[in-house]
């Protein structure tokens, strides 16, 4: 229906037929459409090469090119040119193109092995690029079960469920940097060299697509013409439609948070996963956490990245950098002693990065911020690069102006970052324009711009070209650069953030800005701060300044007003920075009101007073806060050296008034520390109907009954039979067993 209305804009239609199409549905519309422009000559039953004309006009060339291959098939007319050369076949007969199947598997074998064969873990060494299984190691992996519950999977074999009936759309999320495209290179090379045992060896055919070359396509035939076969294909659009139509395919759309069409409503990716066409194609999606496509099926599956562990670190190390004992010790010493290498390098990305550059020598592992630790690994890059161009066309002094001198790009990267297309990728001679060719060639030799080949229509009716265009080696990159331009921006007091900028999106943007300039950094954060989403962007972007100004202290104490949550599902990043702001305004004499640990906690470390997360982060005690909440798993029972634990570090959070437990079972205690009187002691195990406090060291409900041991015991029967349907209480069952 949009290209209905675009159209009849551009042909100038008067009010009265726009009102008739807007009220009819899309498909009586469309052939009202085509009535009126038979009526005013602007298509024939042999000519349609006006409406061709227009539709690349009003910006849809994907479109025009579809409408032409339709026109070709049902009327056997030829435009000249015709698009793609060759022989059209008679409607309904077979293409004359031998084994057309054969023909399509090998040529996406080939185009896939152009994509797997390529992997460049350090972005200025193109003398070692690996094939994806050289370097691949998993990375951790957990299907949504539940609202708000993820179950751990054992392997990506394990993405899409051997039992009927499960979910053939499965979207796969995670932070930057944490191995999303990375694992769709190893699902295609399966397929293209049928790896026994894996899943992805299975289908028929299995096709990844990176949307973010899919500008303008309208069709999931025309997108595997355009970008999956190679350029030289004698297949036609009309032969991939056949060939899918009646195969099991498998898609992977890799970076839908690249996607330049995902604002368009009706964008065939989109028609796909709401089953409206391609219902027999099983579909992988990757994107960031923070774009999820809207409005998905009940049916629709998904599965997020955790990153990398320690094991998953050292499997790395020695697969890829060095098997050496003593070094692998060496690099992952750093890892265990540094909490934000530690929290940076669960992103492989990073993990890769500080591995491959600290046998290298670097000295990464005295990073002490984000910040810092991607200041310090693009100096690495460029320091590497100037050297083995020095004594060439120009000198090193020459080539240090150079990568100093980026505005343009940090201006360039800050507005695509900040428009609603979000689009990081240039045609080459513009970029050239902009920047200047020295620029981009000490830019391109360092690896972190990227140049790629794309076919493009040049118009309708035309053959396909190709161009080159550049990119970023990573997203991140473009956020590091995007952050220099922020700073100048905020220097003006009266700039305002743009209202469309998804602040979780490029929440390192933020971070970036805040670790480059103490004074920048701090009118960053109140611009954060006046935002009603701008809280989780605070708690990241704080911890980043080295520094409190007083207008970083008001903000600050305007988050920690309201309850600070921890929750399991947060990554590690973001736990990592919680405590980090909450350690700091504590420092800073900031009262602290209110802390969730949302099914977060999980021990008590026995050596010392802080609160051990699931995710291996500490909590340590907190001299002013106020409220502490454990909102444990449903079903869980306490154990008596955790609950002493508990109340250890209740006692040193000074300041503390109420202590609260939900949903788990406390062990039954004769006594409790006097240091606790002054400390209010709640807890709910949601199955009795009752909240009890402790009152001269024993349990009392609303109504001021004592809990007896015996009516304890009961509470422990009731308990277990309430939450005997969960993980706890059916391992707590197993063991019994």
């Amino acid at each position: 229906m949009e290209i209905i209305m675009q159209l009849a804009h551009f042909f100038k239609y008067p009010n009265c037929f726009l009102d008739d199409f807007h009220k009819a549905d899309t498909t009586i519309a469309a052939l009202m459409m085509v009535n009126r422009m038979e009526e005013r000559g602007q298509i024939a039953p042999k000519d349609i090469s006006q409406l061709l004309d227009s539709l690349k006009e009003i910006g849809n060339p994907g479109t025009a090119f579809t409408v032409q291959e339709l026109f070709l098939k049902h009327t056997g007319s030829q435009l000249d040119p015709v698009l793609p050369p060759g022989p059209v076949p008679p409607p309904n007969q077979e293409s004359d193109v031998p084994d057309t199947m054969s023909t399509f598997i090998q040529e996406l074998k080939e185009t896939g092995k152009a994509l797997y064969d390529k992997i460049q873990p350090i972005p200025y060494i193109r003398d070692e690029l690996d094939s994806v299984d050289k370097v691949f190691i998993e990375v951790g992996l957990e299907r949504r079960v539940g609202k708000d519950s993820w179950k751990k999977l054992g392997s990506y074999h394990d993405i899409f469920p051997k039992e009927k009936g499960n979910p053939r759309i499965q979207i796969i999320e995670g932070d930057p940097g944490y191995g999303k495209s990375t694992l769709a290179l190893q699902m295609v090379y399966d397929w293209c060299n049928e790896v026994s045992g894996s899943p992805f060896s299975g289908p028929d055919i299995l096709i990844c697509l990176n949307l973010r070359q899919l500008k303008g396509i309208t069709s999931i035939a025309q997108a595997i013409k355009q970008c999956s076969l190679p350029f030289d294909s004698k297949l036609k659009l009309l032969d991939v439609e056949q060939l899918i139509s009646k195969s099991n395919i498998w898609v992977i759309f890799d970076a839908y948070d690249e996607y330049p069409d995902q604002h368009n409503k009706v964008n065939f990716v989109m028609q796909m996963l709401k089953g409206k066409i391609g219902q027999h194609v099983n579909i992988l999606l990757t994107t960031r956490s923070s774009c999820i496509p809207p409005a998905l099926g009940a049916r629709t599956g998904r599965i997020r990245l955790t990153g990398f562990d320690n094991a998953a670190q050292e499997r790395y190390i020695r697969k890829v950098v060095t098997g050496d004992d003593e070094v692998v010790k060496k690099v992952l010493k750093h890892l265990n002693i540094n909490p934000t290498l530690g929290v940076l390098c669960r992103a492989p990305l990073f993990s890769v990065m500080y591995a491959h550059l600290t046998h290298k020598g670097s000295m990464l592992h005295e990073i002490s911020s984000v910040t810092g630790f991607f200041g310090h690994m693009i100096s690495c890059f460029l320091s590497h690069t100037q050297n083995k161009l020095s004594g060439a066309d120009e000198s090193p002094e020459n080539l240090q102006t150079h990568a100093d001198t980026h505005a343009a790009l940090d201006k360039l990267t800050f507005e695509a970052l900040t428009s609603k297309m979000q689009q990081l990728v240039w045609d080459r001679t513009f970029f050239v324009g902009e920047l200047g060719e020295v620029f981009y060639k000490l830019y391109v030799d360092v690896g972190i711009l990227v140049e790629e080949k794309e076919t493009y229509i040049p118009a309708p009716g035309k053959v396909p070209q190709h161009k080159t265009v550049v990119r970023f080696y990573h997203k991140l990159f473009g956020e590091w650069y995007a952050a220099y331009h922020l700073i100048e921006c905020v220097k003006s007091r009266s700039y305002i953030l743009p209202e469309n900028i998804n602040l979780y999106d490029l929440k390192f943007l933020f971070m970036f800005a805040c670790g480059l300039d103490q004074p920048g950094g701090s009118q960053v954060i109140k611009l954060l701060g006046e935002r009603k989403d701008g809280a989780e962007s605070v708690v990241l972007c704080a911890p980043q300044l080295k520094e409190w100004s007083h207008d970083i202290q008001t903000t600050v104490r305007r988050i920690v007003s309201s309850d600070s949550n921890i929750n399991k599902s947060d990554s590690r990043l973001l736990q990592q920075s919680t405590i980090q702001l909450l350690e700091l305004a504590s420092q800073h004499k900031i009262p602290i009101s209110e802390v969730w640990l949302n099914r977060s906690f999980s021990s008590v470390d026995p050596d010392s007073l802080p609160l051990v997360l699931h995710s291996g982060l500490c909590l340590p005690p907190l001299s002013t806060l106020q409220e502490l909440v454990i909102w444990t798993e449903y079903g869980r029972e306490v154990t008596v050296d955790e609950w002493t634990g508990i109340l250890n570090y209740a006692k040193n959070c000074l300041l503390l008034k109420e202590l609260w437990f939900y949903w788990c079972l406390l062990p039954w205690m004769d006594s409790f520390p006097t240091s606790l009187d002054n400390v209010e002691v709640w807890w709910c195990t949601a199955v009795d109907g009752h909240e009890y406090t402790l009152q001269s060291g024993r349990w009392q409900n609303y109504s001021g009954e004592i809990l007896t041991r015996g009516a304890y015991d009961d509470l422990v029967t009731e308990f277990r039979e309430g939450w005997s349907h969960t993980d706890w209480q059916q391992q707590r069952m197993a063991r019994r067993e």
